[in-house]
C-alpha cells in the first residue's frame, strides 16, 4: 500500500468565512479512507530545534508561543494560536515522515504540506512554516541526502522555497505557476516557468514535460512534489485553465517521469481553494491515487 501520512492536528480553527479552506484536510483523510487508503502514518509535531533549520530562530519561537507581531501575522493570513502553531509544526513533522517513507519505499504522500511562500525569517500567504524546506534542511543534517530536487505544481509561484535555497547547489527548485498571481514579488527558482493567465492542459503539459527533462537531468537524491490543485480552472484563487483531467495527467506524468528514474519522490498536497471541501478532496485525492496506482505497477 502507498504510504501515507496524516494527523488530525492538520486542521486547526479559523474565523467564520476564512478565505482558506482549512476543513479539506479532513476530508481529504476521509475520502482516502473509503478509497481503501491506511492505515495513516502519523507524525508528532516538529521540535523547534528541526524548524530552526530552515527558519530564523527567533520568528520560530515567536509562532510556537503564539506571539507572531501582527504585521507578520498579517502577512500570513491566520491568526497566530496555539492551534495554528500546532498544525504548523504537524505539517513540518508530516513532511519529513513522508520523505522518510518516500526513501525507504520510493514514493509517499502527504496530507498536507506544500507551505511554499514562507521563507526563512518569516510566513506569508498562508504559510507559516515551510514544511519542504524543513525537511530537507532535516534529513540533510541527518546525512540521510545530499541533494534534493522541489518540483512545485501549485498555481503560485514557490517564492519562500527559491529563497531558502538560493544560492545552495545541492537544492534544486523548479516552479510552474501563473505569471501574474500572488506573489507580486517573485522570487527566483532554479527553473521558473511563468504562464499565462487562462493556459489549458495541453500547453500546460507541454511546459511540465520541459520541465521535467531539465530538473531530473542532474541526479537527486529525492524529489519533493508540490501537487497543488489551483491550477485548476474553476479554483478561486487561480489564474489557470487545468481540468480534472488535466491535474491527472500532469500528475501522472510527474510520477512516472520521476520513479522511471529511480528517484523517491515525496508527494505534498499543496494549494486549493473552493468552498465545496468535498469536491477540492476528491480533486486533491489524484495524486494518491495515481501514486498507488504507480507502487503497485498499474
Amino acid at each position: 500500500m502507498l504510504p501515507i501520512v496524516h494527523n488530525p492536528h492538520y486542521h486547526a480553527p479559523l474565523p467564520p468565512n476564512h478565505r482558506f479552506p482549512m476543513g479539506k484536510f479532513p476530508a481529504v483523510a476521509e475520502l482516502l479512507v473509503t478509497l481503501g487508503f491506511g492505515p495513516f502514518y502519523t507524525p508528532e509535531p516538529a521540535p523547534a530545534d528541526w524548524i530552526a533549520l530552515a527558519h530564523d530562530r527567533t520568528y520560530v519561537d515567536q509562532v510556537f508561543a503564539a506571539d507572531v507581531p501582527a504585521k507578520i501575522a498579517r502577512e500570513i493570513g491566520f491568526p497566530m494560536t496555539d492551534r495554528v502553531a500546532l498544525r504548523s509544526r504537524t505539517a513540518c513533522a508530516g513532511t519529513t515522515l513522508t520523505a522518510r517513507l518516500a526513501l525507504e519505499h520510493g514514493i509517499a504522500c502527504n496530507t498536507a504540506g506544500g507551505s511554499h511562500h514562507a521563507r526563512h525569517e518569516q510566513g506569508a500567504g498562508f504559510c507559516v512554516f515551510n514544511d519542504v524546506a524543513v525537511a530537507i534542511r532535516v534529513l540533510q543534517a541527518e546525512g540521510m541526502i545530499e541533494r534534493a530536487l522541489v518540483f512545485d505544481c501549485d498555481v503560485h509561484q514557490g517564492d519562500g522555497t527559491a529563497w531558502i535555497f538560493a544560492g545552495d547547489p545541492s537544492v534544486t527548485t523548479v516552479s510552474i505557476h501563473a505569471a501574474s498571481n500572488y506573489p507580486v514579488r517573485k522570487a527566483a527558482s532554479t527553473i521558473d516557468i511563468a504562464l499565462p493567465d487562462g493556459t489549458e492542459d495541453a500547453p500546460y503539459l507541454d511546459r511540465l514535460d520541459e520541465a521535467l527533462e531539465a530538473a531530473l537531468a542532474d541526479p537527486v537524491d529525492i524529489v519533493f512534489y508540490n501537487a497543488g490543485v489551483d491550477p485548476h480552472r474553476d479554483d478561486r484563487l487561480g489564474r489557470l485553465a487545468l481540468s480534472d483531467l488535466g491535474i491527472a495527467e500532469r500528475d501522472k506524468r510527474v510520477v512516472e517521469a520521476v520513479r522511471r528514474k529511480g528517484v523517491p519522490l515525496a508527494g505534498v498536497l499543496g494549494g486549493g481553494y473552493m468552498s465545496d471541501v468535498d469536491k477540492l478532496a476528491r480533486r486533491h485525492a489524484i495524486l494518491h491515487l495515481i501514486a498507488r496506482d504507480s507502487l503497485s505497477g498499474a
